[in-house]
Formats: C-alpha cells, structure tokens, sequence
C-alpha cells in the first residue's frame, strides 16, 4: 500500500479531484467539450507546452458524453497505414497512462478477437493482419484449434448457423475504465492550473473578420483567440455556430450490460458479420454491443428491438449465457463521416479547431488525440500522425477509406 493511499484514508476527508474556479473573462484557449478529448488536449497543454491559462467547458458534468457513455474497447489493429499508426500510437500512451497521471486507469490489455465466419471474412482479416504486421502492430490470424486455447467459451462447432473460421487476434487490445480516464485527465489538467467549468454551455461564438474571437455561456462571455471544439455527437450543433457544415451524420450506438457473473470471458470478442461485440468487466458484468442504429438520431435511449437482436447473436457465440439477464441498457451518439475517420485540425476559420467524426472508436483514440490537437494548438503546425484525418480531405479527394474495419469492430 503506498503512502500516499494511507494518507488518504486516514484523513478526515479525501483531496478533490478538480476545483470549481470562476471564470475568467478571457482565455488562451477554450475547449468546448468536458470528455476524454478535450481534457487530454487541456493536460498536454499544461504539462508539455507550459499553456495553462485554458478553460474547459461542458454542459453537463465532464464525462457526461460520449465518453461516459461508451463500452471501453482499445485496439490498434485497424485496415489503413494511416489508423494504424495513429490508433497505435495511443495504445502506447494508454499502457503508461496510470504512471503518467498517478491515477489507475485500469487498463486491462486482455487480448482482442474480430472474428471470421466466411471465406470473405477470413481474407479481410488476413489482409488486416498484414497491413498490421508490416506497420508493426501485433496482429495475427489465428484458426479454431488456437481460438479454442484463447477463448475456450467460444461455440467452436460446426453446428452454429455461423461457423467460426478464423479470427483475426490482436494481443495489445483489451479494455479500461473510461470514467477512470476521464477523472485522472481532469485531475492532471486541474493540478496544473487548467479551469474546469461544469454545467457550463456555449450558446455562441463569437468570430470577426473569419477568426474566432471568443465563446459566449450561459454564464458569461469569455474571449479567446483559439477555441477547440471536441463534443462527441454534438460537433454538427457547435460548427453550425461559426457557419461551418461538417460531413457527418449523427446517429444513436446502442450497448448494454449483464448483471455480473462469474469471470469467464479474458478477451474482447468481436463479430463484425452478427454485428456484436462482448467483454466482461472487473466486476463481472458482460458489456455488449452492436452496430449503430439504422437512422440518425440524437435519442440516448435504449429499444427492446436492440436487446432482441443483440440476444440472439450474442448467443449464436455462447449459448450458455441464454439464463444471463439484461441489467441496464443505453445509447451515445456517433459522428459518422463518410470514410469512417474523424475529422482533427485547422477550419476555414481561423482559430476555430475541429476534433469531431469519431463514429464508434473516439475513446480509444483519447490519449493521442488530446496530444495531437495540443501540439498544434501550441507550435501552430499539424502534426503528420493527423495530417490524413485534415477536414479538407474531402475538397482534396483524399479519404482515408477506414470503414472495412471501423464500422463494427469496436
């Protein structure tokens, strides 16, 4: 037990993990969107360019988004040089991130499987394993006999109406605690003088002569000659205030979990044809998923219809689970671009920076996005690692072209 801990616990009270300031009435850069994102981009900020007179901004409580409300999956192991290296890259920084924040984010690098359940499947994973080993990302193709040493609770039979053929497994992928990562990205920006403002919403921002010149809430105006936008779902809404029209479409991504079982399942297990993905969290419930839903929506709602497909897929995988009741149920918001990768950067408006279209795998890209975006906020300059993800790859007729392996493959 380290000191530190002992201390804690016999104090009389715990240390808060940020404070309420007031609010200033200007900024050197206000971030609009309390998630993982924009308190990454706040804490490099501080910790690495020395930026520190920066305000963070949520309507809600921070984590109350997409971030708070996303099933935790973390992989690399993605179709594009370009996701892979980026993805990548912030794998490397989840793995140190505990020592990194002096917080346990409960990173829990178990495994990932994507399986394969016809000839097609299996070449698209042979094909990802490839592009993955020459970039080098841990990924390889591995076959029943294997499959049945990784995840003996998988239906290995040739009974199931999908027969597993193969599966693409990618040893650094696994899972952690996203409020765990939000909380130690807000107690490492706060502890080095970045403001946090809770229940407060941007209703405006204001620009003059095509920059930005500040953010009005609705509890005061702030100015600011860099504002970042870094609302998961809701970018659309905040660029539509600066006039810009993004390529997105928001639409509802259902999940759910079980009550908690017995630890059985060590890896994360994805379908991509039955559209389902299951891990097992630390206290034993099995977090499930699926596809996003058919239409655009900003509904967080869960359907019964969602939990009925779900069911039967899931277990098409593992009939055993068939007594296994449903505990709570919900649903985020996902920014879908057309080529299935986000959108990070400069806009035609000077000042006014986009990190936005995160579909399905956003969390993941947590830790380096929020480092991306704060080195060129500080230098000026966008980073190479998110060059392919530039707004104006669409003008340019540049996609990125990732939906082969973002579009179900959590």
């Amino acid at each position: 037990m380290s000191l530190k801990l002992l201390r804690q616990g016999l104090g009389k009270r715990p240390p808060r993990m940020w404070h309420e300031r007031p609010l200033k009435d200007q900024y050197h850069v206000v971030i609009i969107g309390g998630g993982a994102h924009g308190l990454a981009c706040a804490y490099y900020l501080a910790r690495l360019h020395g930026i520190t007179n920066v305000a963070v901004f949520d309507k809600s409580y921070i984590g109350s988004g997409g971030s708070g409300r996303n099933t935790a999956i973390l992989r690399a192991n993605y179709l594009t040089p370009e996701g892979v290296h980026f993805y990548d890259a912030s794998i490397k920084l989840y793995e140190g991130l505990s020592g990194d924040l002096d917080f346990n984010v409960m990173f829990s690098q178990r495994g990932h499987l994507t399986l394969a359940h016809n000839d097609g499947s299996v070449r698209t994973m042979r094909r990802r394993a490839e592009v993955n080993r020459i970039e080098g990302v841990d990924s390889r193709l591995v076959f029943p006999d294997e499959l049945a040493r990784i995840c003996p609770q998988l239906d290995l039979s040739q009974s199931p109406r999908f027969p597993i053929l193969a599966a693409l497994y990618h040893p650094p992928g696994g899972i952690i605690r996203h409020d765990a990562v939000v909380w130690g990205y807000a107690h490492g920006a706060d502890r080095r003088d970045v403001d946090i403002h809770q229940y407060t919403e941007v209703t405006g921002i204001d620009t003059a002569n095509g920059a930005v010149t500040g953010v009005r809430t609705n509890r005061g105006n702030v100015s600011a000659p860099i504002v970042l936008s870094a609302t998961a779902g809701w970018s659309s809404n905040v660029t539509g205030m600066v006039g810009l029209e993004l390529p997105l479409d928001t639409i509802p991504l259902q999940a759910c979990v079980t009550e908690p079982l017995k630890p059985f399942l060590n890896v994360v297990v994805v379908s991509g044809s039955l559209h389902v993905y299951v891990s097992q969290s630390d206290r034993g419930e099995l977090v499930m998923g699926a596809s996003v839903d058919p239409f655009a929506s900003y509904s967080t709602a869960g359907s019964l219809d969602f939990v009925e497909s779900l069911s039967g897929h899931v277990l098409e995988l593992f009939p055993f689970l068939s007594k296994a009741r449903i505990l709570r149920q919900w649903a985020g918001l996902c920014e879908m671009p057309p080529d299935f990768s986000p959108l990070m950067g400069v806009t035609p408006v000077d000042g006014f920076l986009l990190d936005a279209g995160w579909g399905t795998y956003g969390f993941k890209a947590s830790p380096i996005c929020g480092k991306m975006m704060a080195e060129l906020i500080a230098t000026g300059r966008t980073p190479d690692l998110i060059r392919p993800f530039r707004l104006s790859r669409f003008a340019e007729f540049d996609q990125v072209g990732e939906k082969g392996a973002a579009s179900v493959g959590h």
